[in-house]
């Protein structure tokens, strides 16, 4: 008697089913994301090969100019729902001037609480001295937060829990922003 609940994000599923219509019409898939994620493991599997077509995993812009693929003229690309749109703009860019007819998602399979707590992180590391991001070290979003703080000249810590905070952290520091991805 156990009922079973698909807890599945939705914007993730909308992707899978993005994933599957491409393999579907023989139309091959380029997935921007980050290898080992397990949303990007999810979708890579979600593509039935069997058509004739491929599914790519491309990080950065350098993965895209090494990028072989079969049908350059039927090509479509999805993204890891868990980057924001600066993570992935420049790829995109990439991606457009390579394959001019590569078709793209709309912007609504972004996921805007990525996109939000990015940019409330940029507007935290400029009050603060150091940035604690609360979360998991296998999280893409906790990651990217802690890059983000760190990019902008901030001392930044990734930390699962109180245990792991160390003092010397906090020497010379008037004031700490603390976020969760």
């Amino acid at each position: 008697g156990l009922k079973v609940f698909d807890a599945t994000c939705p914007l993730v599923t909308k992707v899978h089913i993005e994933v599957t219509k491409y393999a579907r019409e023989g139309t091959e898939a380029i997935l921007i994301g980050h290898e080992g994620h397990p949303e990007v493991e999810g979708t890579m599997g979600q593509y039935d090969k069997k058509s004739g077509g491929d599914i790519y995993l491309v990080e950065d812009e350098q993965d895209v100019a090494e990028l072989a693929v079969r049908h350059p003229e039927k090509l479509a690309f999805v993204t890891q729902t868990t980057l924001s749109i600066d993570d992935t703009a420049k790829v995109i860019d990439a991606l457009r001037s390579r394959f001019p007819h590569i078709q793209g998602p709309r912007k609504d399979d972004i996921c805007y609480a990525t996109q939000n707590r990015q940019d409330a992180v940029r507007d935290l590391a400029v009050q603060c001295d150091v940035v604690l991001v609360v979360g998991s070290p296998n999280s893409s979003n906790s990651n990217r937060l802690r890059e983000l703080a760190e990019r902008m000249g901030k001392s930044a810590y990734l930390v699962d829990n109180a245990d792991q905070l160390e003092q010397a952290w906090f020497k010379k520091t008037d004031k700490i922003g603390v976020t969760a991805g």
